[in-house]
């Protein structure tokens, strides 16, 4: 009977300690947070696209961390938002004390030679929504169609290697042949619409609708631009009479190129953590990331807003990365190929 109470006992203490152990884990997240600044790194200057979401979701993200952090915005801007994304996945601190948004296109920038580091590792939290990319001139271009952007001379404003104007214009002038040239080196989507709409560019490839909608909602119903083609997965309802850029292609060769750049569209308004943070911090961040998604007063701000909110997970990021990881190198050259800035 003696060895037996041994056993029992012994089983009893290292339950209680396991049980310790599970219950420190959780202390030290709402510990390390309480009380903390948590920096939101935002790829692009004041007043875009992605600044203005990475704003909406400070003003909710800190409430479901343990702790309840304080989340701090703050602009790095430079190189299409590579800048960003090179400083959260190098130098940032790997504690979960510094989070960042970036360009859609940056997780698929390491494949097209844009980028040094391995977008995989990144601790992915979600994106508020998947988008559609569209390409628009101001209402004084010449450019106001399709056909015109095929055939007739343009300029449109860029920000830098991989970013989404840059890779969209480029796109179509080298896979359909429009007569675009790219004026690079803005820092933001905010500065090429200031531009475009002093006349300095006919417009600008690779904005998102939901940006056109939350940040600009006067330019479709007072017919301030002219929206050539979208880049989406599916149509976007609102412009159905808009030409989808796989619906143009014409060869098998111009669909691949496509599809690799599609797989950004899935993850629009992404963010993340830096590589290797701590594990229990990483759940509870892209739990809280998942729980903000269905708080009803950020939803409402949302709506409020006119800001589109379609949840992509964490792991479903994980996923496109993983698939387009996968894609065979002579397409990858191909895409390469199409988005040089020549």
């Amino acid at each position: 009977m003696r060895p037996t109470f041994i056993i029992r006992k012994t089983s009893s203490v290292f339950a209680a300690l396991v049980l310790l152990a599970g219950v420190a884990a959780a202390d030290s997240v709402e510990d390390f947070y309480k009380g903390l600044n948590v920096t939101l790194i935002i790829g692009y200057s004041a007043g875009g696209g992605y600044d203005v979401y990475a704003r909406l979701l400070s003003r909710y993200f800190g409430k479901h961390i343990p702790g309840n952090p304080t989340i701090v915005p703050q602009q790095m801007e430079g190189a299409g938002s590579l800048r960003s994304a090179n400083y959260i996945f190098s130098a940032a601190p790997k504690t979960g004390s510094v989070l960042g948004t970036f360009s859609r296109s940056i997780g698929i920038s390491p494949l097209l030679e844009k980028a040094s580091f391995d977008s995989r590792k990144f601790t992915w939290l979600g994106s508020i929504t998947d988008d559609n990319t569209v390409c628009l001139t101001w209402n004084t271009s010449p450019i106001k169609t399709w056909a015109d952007f095929i055939i007739k001379p343009s300029k449109f404003g860029g920000e830098g290697p991989g970013a989404d104007p840059d890779i969209w214009a480029e796109v179509y002038k080298h896979v359909f042949g429009a007569q675009d040239q790219l004026v690079t080196g803005y820092p933001g989507t905010n500065d090429i619409v200031l531009a475009m709409q002093r006349g300095e560019v006919d417009g600008l490839c690779g904005i998102s609708w939901s940006t056109i909608n939350a940040a600009h909602p006067d330019w479709m119903p007072n017919h301030l631009v002219n929206i050539l083609v979208q880049a989406a997965i599916s149509k976007t309802d609102e412009i159905p009479g808009v030409p989808r850029a796989t619906d143009l292609a014409t060869d098998p060769e111009q669909l691949q190129i496509l599809k690799v750049l599609m797989a950004s569209q899935g993850m629009a308004r992404p963010f993340v953590a830096p590589p290797d943070i701590p594990a229990d911090r990483k759940a509870a961040l892209i739990a809280a990331f998942d729980a903000t998604m269905a708080d009803a007063d950020f939803l409402a701000e949302a709506h409020r807003l006119a800001f589109d909110v379609r949840p992509v997970t964490g792991a479903t990021i994980d996923k496109l990365l993983a698939d387009a990881y996968a894609t065979p190198k002579d397409v990858l050259a191909k895409t390469i190929k199409a988005i040089a800035n020549e």
